[in-house]
């Protein structure tokens, strides 16, 4: 067996959704903040990500992390997140699962019943209380960076769709949540190729026409997420399917899209603080988040989220490429 790359790694699931957790093998990337290294890894080491995520190593829908050291003193860990799409801002399933590795292999002093872990992430620091029992991670509450709308009401004209009403909302990242409804399309497993080619429409024509920027991070910007609500929907208990670049469903109930959700929601006059919210996925899974005060995002009105859910570890790895591997940084098919 020869290597000329190593990367030791734990996988987990968080509700469904896959996070590969790296957690050696990558030295400390150039920056001073984390979000200075994610731009250095998307500039320059890319090829990594797509080692990770891409096939044969991974799939279509694959999700992962990679273990930084923190940039900023009050953290425990920095965390790059990576996916099929690029380098998230931040990623909530994602954390949710850093967070129970962390515990669960005791890279971080735990203990119990509740260990706190801070994550120094590109869209700032997230705080995980993790609940523990037994030295067993049994669910993680995230904190997460502050959340607001964008755009409330935008319209954008689709091809095949007509004129489509969204709200651009951000909780990590940007999300364009749409009324399933207004797509004529039942909301069903059975019509998943229906709703993902209306989100990547949707999507492409909003990142021609009219592409979200964070207001005071510039380097966040860009549509990649769709946020289809089903119908029946509340500001209780909503049910979503959300259509991810470049054409993929979020396993998980997403936890920056609850974020966003939740921000939206909230105003709309739908949900006010200290009041519990169901956001259920695709699959059936299920985060339940909270919004805990009013903030300020430069000038846009936000709130702070927090949401909770649970992973699972499902295997540990060495991942390594062969130097007369044909395909050394992964492919899409």
């Amino acid at each position: 067996m020869r290597s000329v790359r190593t990367l030791t790694a734990v996988d987990s699931h968080t509700e469904g959704m896959p996070t590969r957790v790296v957690t050696g093998g990558v030295r400390p990337i150039p920056g001073e903040t984390m979000a200075q290294r994610r731009r250095y890894f998307i500039e320059n080491l890319d090829e990594l990500r797509r080692f990770l995520v891409d096939e044969p190593r991974g799939h279509p829908a694959m999700s992962g992390a990679i273990l930084q050291p923190a940039t900023r003193a009050d953290a425990d860990w920095g965390v790059l997140y990576i996916e099929v799409s690029g380098l998230l801002p931040m990623c909530g399933h994602g954390t949710i699962g850093v967070a129970t590795v962390l515990v669960e292999t005791g890279m971080v002093p735990v203990t119990e019943p509740e260990t706190v872990v801070r994550l120094d992430t590109p869209a700032g620091l997230v705080e995980a209380r993790v609940t523990v029992r037994d030295g067993v991670a049994e669910r993680v509450t995230l904190r997460n960076v502050d959340a607001f709308v964008l755009e409330p009401d935008a319209v954008v004209d689709v091809p095949s769709l007509g004129e489509i009403r969204y709200d651009m909302a951000y909780g990590g990242n940007f999300y364009a949540i749409v009324d399933c409804e207004r797509l004529g399309i039942p909301f069903d497993r059975a019509e998943k190729d229906r709703i993902m080619a209306a989100g990547l429409g949707i999507m492409a024509a909003i990142n021609e026409r009219n592409p979200p920027a964070h207001p005071v991070d510039e380097a966040i910007s860009g549509c990649k997420h769709v946020h289809v609500v089903a119908p029946g929907s509340t500001a209780r208990h909503s049910r979503h399917a959300m259509a991810i670049h470049p054409g993929w469903f979020d396993r998980s109930p997403c936890g920056t899209g609850t974020c966003a959700r939740m921000a939206q929601l909230h105003a709309r006059g739908e949900l006010p603080l200290h009041t519990e919210f169901v956001n259920e996925s695709f699959i059936g899974t299920r985060f339940t988040g909270r919004l805990l005060e009013e903030t300020t995002v430069g000038t846009l009105a936000g709130v702070v989220p927090e949401f909770s859910g649970r992973a699972w570890i499902t295997g540990t790895a060495n991942y390594l490429l062969d130097p007369r591997d044909p395909f050394p940084a992964g492919f899409v098919l």
